[in-house]
């Protein structure tokens, strides 16, 4: 199990190396650009060349099973989804089998009406309560992942 961090835009990179460090868990932090991250032999920086979905790309490519994917990307999301790895918003939000086509609706309706002008859209201020919640879920989303790891190497799939 590892975490992959869309990093360009992550509000919540300091939560996930605290939580990445209590579990052990190795991280990689992947941007277009260079990023001061803590020194720890759990903690990589990936810099990929500048470009549209350069970053997407390369996560998409690595994310597998088990894997932790950060992003507030919804196209990346799917992709991540696809390869069977989990996904979590900095808000603290899931994106799985069951919302993603919600998410992704939205998403394309927003884009619509901004298009429009019928709505103009900000991104509101990201607070301690946003923080938690993310805490919260990350940690949450990692027990679970990890149950279902031991369980998968038990129980032997039917094929």
């Amino acid at each position: 199990m590892r975490l992959l961090v869309d990093a360009d835009a992550c509000p919540v990179k300091d939560e996930i190396y605290r939580v990445a460090g209590r579990y052990g868990l190795q991280t990689l932090v992947v941007a277009n650009r260079w990023i001061n991250i803590p020194q720890s032999p759990l903690i990589e920086r990936v810099v990929v060349p500048e470009g549209p979905d350069v970053a997407d790309d390369w996560i998409a490519e690595q994310a597998m099973a088990f894997d932790i994917v950060v992003t507030n990307d919804v196209p990346l999301a799917v992709r991540c989804l696809d390869k069977s790895a989990a996904v979590l918003r900095p808000n603290g939000e899931e994106i799985d089998e069951r919302s993603v086509g919600m998410v992704s609706a939205m998403r394309d309706l927003m884009h619509d009406l901004r298009e429009t002008g019928t709505v103009n859209t900000y991104n509101p201020s990201f607070g301690k309560a946003d923080r938690s919640r993310f805490l919260s879920a990350l940690d949450t989303l990692i027990v679970r992942l990890r149950r279902k790891a031991a369980l998968s190497k038990v129980i032997p799939s039917s094929s």
